[in-house]
């Protein structure tokens, strides 16, 4: 019996199936051969983007490395759902380091490695933004200062979720947690403070520096083999939304993520050796509301005491970084936010 091949297209998205690809230009998840280098099993929230994003990257890394991979993870919520003891869901070689010492044991494992002579043998480390903006800040600087043989990604998810949402240095400003709670003139996360990691890596002038999301399979999945090929100190810095920490629907993350991008509050952009090589254009430019009405940590901002004012200084925000990196075709403007005088003194 003859059958005709059937093609999905898909209306009204950004997606395109995998159907539509030829073999080589598939995604690794698509690949029934993939390393599943995290397995069912473990005890990640519904919609838990860290999960995704690790899943994803280690895989990609995975067949980069034609599956010789070592990966230290820190301590955070992706080490304690994925390891409830005695049991495990990696199936890769796998450590565990404390909250902020992963890339210094990281650096360790590389350097055993070099001694044996395993330079077929690559290392990952990975973190939560608490683990790396925070706590793992030192470390994390040492080894790009000494260029050690180790990509490290950071699954950022904007909070310390595993131990009860504090603020990290990776919240956004005016986000509510149990730190920075919805009161005064300033409601939520103080505007200035925390650390855009990425930036300081780059001033490290490490071979590789690159964002992502977990919206775009394709885009994270060349951006962590694209890290594979070179040596030295690289890093990847990934936005995993998290239901939870977030307070959006378990069903909207890989939206929110798209979303995140799509305003300019998250630029995805990749650097070599300190300089800015290319940048993922944003495709149609959505207003900061948009993204901020999905997550009752910013519900404070909507309510009956809306605050425009500070919306207004949000989109601020990602107007800079869409300056900044050049994320619009040069005839695009990008969204301006006014806000009258009664408005800011509502």
């Amino acid at each position: 019996m003859t059958k005709r091949p059937v093609r999905f297209y898909q209306v009204g998205s950004f997606a395109v199936g995998n159907r539509l690809l030829s073999d080589d230009e598939r995604t690794v998840q698509s690949d029934p051969n993939r390393a599943n280098s995290i397995d069912s099993g473990h005890r990640a929230c519904q919609g838990c983007g860290e999960a995704l994003g690790a899943r994803y990257a280690l895989d990609a890394a995975m067949r980069a490395t034609n599956n010789q991979l070592v990966a230290v993870n820190a301590t955070g919520c992706l080490e304690v759902f994925s390891t409830p003891y005695p049991e495990t869901s990696w199936r890769i070689p796998w450590l565990h380091s404390l909250f902020g010492n992963a890339p210094a044991v990281a650096t360790g494992v590389a350097a055993a490695l070099r001694v044996k002579g395993r330079s077929d043998v690559r290392v990952v480390s990975q973190g939560g933004d608490g683990g790396t903006v925070d706590i793992g800040f030192g470390c994390l600087s040492g080894m790009f200062e000494r260029n050690d043989d180790v990509l490290y990604i950071c699954y950022d998810n904007e909070g310390y979720m595993n131990t009860g949402v504090q603020r990290s240095g990776a919240t956004p400003p005016a986000a509510r947690t149990a730190t920075t709670d919805v009161v005064g003139p300033q409601p939520g996360n103080t505007f200035g403070q925390g650390k855009d990691v990425p930036r300081i890596a780059m001033a490290h002038d490490v071979a590789y520096v690159a964002t992502a999301t977990v919206a775009d399979l394709h885009d994270l999945e060349a951006k962590v083999e694209r890290a594979m090929q070179f040596r030295g100190a690289r890093y990847l810095h990934v936005l995993v939304p998290c239901p939870l920490g977030w307070g959006s629907a378990s069903n909207e993350t890989i939206h929110v993520a798209r979303l995140a991008k799509e305003t300019g509050m998250f630029p995805v952009f990749e650097a070599e050796y300190g300089v800015v090589t290319s940048v993922s254009k944003i495709r149609r430019q959505a207003p900061v509301e948009e993204y901020l009405k999905l997550q009752k940590r910013f519900a404070h901002l909507f309510g009956k005491n809306p605050r425009p004012d500070i919306v207004a200084h949000l989109q601020e925000i990602a107007n800079r970084n869409i300056e900044r990196y050049g994320l619009l075709e040069q005839d695009a403007e990008p969204i301006a936010r006014h806000v009258s005088s009664s408005e800011a003194s509502a």
